[in-house]
């Protein structure tokens, strides 16, 4: 499933964030600010008719992300490996 499919304040875990190109640095920014496989997320608020942003929580810190970075997250409704219970 990926983190824009995951309905408002559901919770999931991160699984891995997709690299577009070899040396993608969108990618790499998700994965700096902690968009890592087994870190808590939740999608807090989304714009009105599927528009961008989406307000995005990964452990205590809120993020907006337009739509097409949140695609590129891959999330489980399930604790992943490594994700604190």
């Amino acid at each position: 499933m990926r983190l824009t499919d995951l309905p408002k304040n559901a919770s999931a875990w991160v699984e891995d964030v997709e690299d577009v190109s070899a040396h993608d640095p969108i990618a790499q920014r998700l994965r700096d600010l902690g968009f890592v496989s087994g870190e808590p997320v939740r999608v807090v608020a989304r714009a009105p008719w599927g528009a961008d942003p989406l307000l995005v929580q990964i452990g205590s810190t809120r993020f907006a992300l337009r739509r097409a970075e949140a695609q590129r997250v891959s999330v489980s409704l399930n604790a992943g490996t490594g994700a604190a219970a």
